[in-house]
């Protein structure tokens, strides 16, 4: 196990920034070039450097410990109690994969994270106790505990009760065993006994017995009805990535679902009816140019989105490039001038430019034809997270300084600046008409901008945890359906969604079978219904005019995106698991 310079540079940067040596913290940043790394500081709790430091002591401790109690358990169990408490720190490619979290979206605070914790819930995917080969019970290795989760005391304190309990299973098995050939009445007490020991991955998260958090996912989920499970006849899984996949997206014209995921590359999935082959993939390899070779990037793929005629797809990079690719799967321009993670993309209307947002602080409109960078806006004081064209040349960007940016193609300063959240925002959506703008933000809240108006037309205050996304119905004037009413759906932490009438200002619906965190949700193209993603591994259909639910799936892992094809029959959902599934909603 190794920390790089980097690593450390950063840790004491935030060190002196939390203790207020702003001038020093300044200085040793720029001094160790820390906007330079791949390190997001969004994802590192408060205190990490202490907390490290700290951590190292209790390893100290415990190593003498250990040999303390070798007589009492014997060496084989003493080996496991010093795997479990020494908690071997990650290696690199572990240390990278925690600070990126198991969220899509790599740059995102760790915030809901901590307040599980507090609340008594805990992580699925946590490694819990060790068997005495150095494996755990729920096969993964030891060492893939993660930098984060070991400078969290109710980890290290989770971990140090499971092994108690699985400890004191394996002593009452042992007792079971010998009693075997004892009186009835001494083998039935040994039964109640072994009855009431705890198992593995059954005991209660710091006296909370809600099955919705159990320990590593192992308690009863939701029961779905019948009458709405969607039948495995009518679900594809496609197979193919290597990691998880953050985003997908359908083709406006013809059914094929483009996926990004952490393995470094997109893939496009031809599901369209007269295939030969059945569902067949392109694989989009995102490489980078080292000695003269084309080599992986072996970075994210962050970010897609198809032109509007369904001939180009642009794809986003962890790797700090924008690739423009043909429907065919052939790279047709790589645009690099972003110096860090791309975290959003989007075409125009038109086709003839790409805006992308990064971690550098700026956004850039892109020639698509050309491939280079027609202007970049360097008016956020942190890292861009979302974008959003108004109009052909006009647009909006959001970040986590908390303010909203509204810039056009040929202006050197913002036509508009919205300020009002008092967190990171995380995505901005301007409704089909172009005249509103909905954010929303780590602060739980949304909020409805207009450019008539510096303040926010509407600020809805329902979830109780961070908003991850929003969306607008494709409903209203200047619409398909404009005879249907406007709606803005929200996805939040807090395990929910809510439909709103934004005229009104008003929750309409609140949408609650999800356990997990929503990351994710779409209208269907007539506004009817919406499909929702949660990392519970469910994809929920709800009729949105009565809030009910029509359709439910459950896959095999994490759900980070959902998306409608244009006739509206078909749900693609990507997964943490690698998988892609494709839902069939024809009767």
């Amino acid at each position: 196990m190794s920390i790089t310079s980097d690593e450390v540079n950063f840790l004491v940067y935030r060190y002196l920034q939390e203790s207020g040596f702003s001038h020093s913290a300044f200085t040793f940043g720029i001094e160790s070039h820390i906007s330079q790394s791949n390190i997001n500081g969004t994802l590192v709790p408060p205190a990490a450097l202490i907390s490290i430091l700290q951590k190292g002591l209790q390893y100290v401790e415990a190593e003498i410990s250990i040999n303390e109690v070798t007589a009492e358990f014997g060496r084989e169990n003493v080996q496991c109690r010093l795997k479990l408490h020494s908690l071997t720190p990650p290696s690199r490619q572990d240390c990278l994969q925690a600070m990126r979290s198991l969220i899509k979206n790599p740059w995102r605070s760790l915030e809901s994270d901590l307040s599980d914790f507090d609340s008594g819930h805990v992580r699925p995917g946590i490694v819990y106790m060790a068997k005495p080969d150095g494996t755990v019970f729920d096969g993964r290795p030891i060492e893939s505990l993660s930098l984060i989760d070991a400078v969290m005391p109710d980890v290290v304190q989770t971990r140090q009760q499971a092994f108690r309990e699985k400890l004191a299973q394996q002593q009452a098995s042992a007792a079971a065993a010998a009693a075997a050939t004892a009186a009835t009445a001494g083998a039935t007490t040994t039964a109640v006994s072994q009855q009431n020991t705890p198992k593995n991955g059954e005991a209660t998260v710091n006296g909370e017995e809600n099955g919705a958090h159990a320990i590593n996912n192992h308690s009863k989920p939701m029961e779905i009805d019948g009458d709405v499970e969607i039948p495995p006849n009518k679900a594809t899984v496609l197979r193919g990535h290597e990691s998880e996949v953050f985003i997908c997206a359908w083709n406006p014209v013809s059914d094929l679902l483009a996926s990004g995921s952490g393995d470094s590359t997109a893939r496009i999935w031809n599901l369209n009816e007269n295939s030969n082959s059945g569902s067949t993939q392109l694989v989009l390899r995102h490489c980078i140019r080292e000695g003269g070779h084309d080599v992986p990037s072996n970075k994210d793929v962050t970010s897609l989105d198809w032109n509007s005629d369904g001939t180009l797809l642009a794809t986003g990079s962890y790797d700090g490039f924008a690739r423009i690719w043909t429907e065919d799967g052939n790279l047709a321009s790589t645009l690099g001038q972003h110096k860090g993670p791309i975290f959003a993309l989007k075409w125009n209307k038109k086709g003839n430019y790409i805006l992308s947002a990064g971690v550098d602080k700026t956004t850039i409109i892109w020639d698509a034809h050309t491939g280079e960078a027609k202007q970049q806006f360097p008016f956020h004081s942190a890292p861009a997270l979302d974008v959003d064209w108004q109009n052909n040349t006009t647009f909006a960007s959001c970040s986590t300084d908390m303010c909203i940016h509204v810039c056009r193609l040929g202006c050197d300063r913002p036509v508009k600046t919205f300020q009002g959240h008092t967190n990171e925002v995380n995505a901005i959506k301007w409704d089909p008409s172009g005249m509103l703008l909905a954010s929303c933000s780590d602060d739980m809240t949304l909020k409805i901008w207009s450019m008539k108006q510096d303040t926010c037309v509407h600020d809805l205050q329902a979830h109780s945890k961070e908003i991850y996304t929003i969306k607008w119905s494709p409903t209203g004037p200047g619409t398909s359906n404009p005879n249907s009413n406007i709606m803005l759906a929200s996805a939040s932490f807090d395990s929910t969604v809510r439909l709103w009438d934004v005229d009104r200002g008003v929750c309409i619906h609140t949408l609650t079978k999800h356990q997990e965190p929503v990351y994710s949700v779409a209208f269907s193209p007539d506004g009817k219904y919406l499909a929702s993603g949660s990392f519970d591994k469910c994809v929920h259909i709800w009729n949105t005019q009565s809030g009910t639910l029509v359709h439910s799936y459950r896959g095999t892992g994490g759900i980070f995106e959902v998306c409608w094809n244009a006739r509206g029959d078909k749900v693609g959902a990507s997964a943490s698991d690698g998988s892609v599934c494709v839902l069939d909603l024809r009767k």
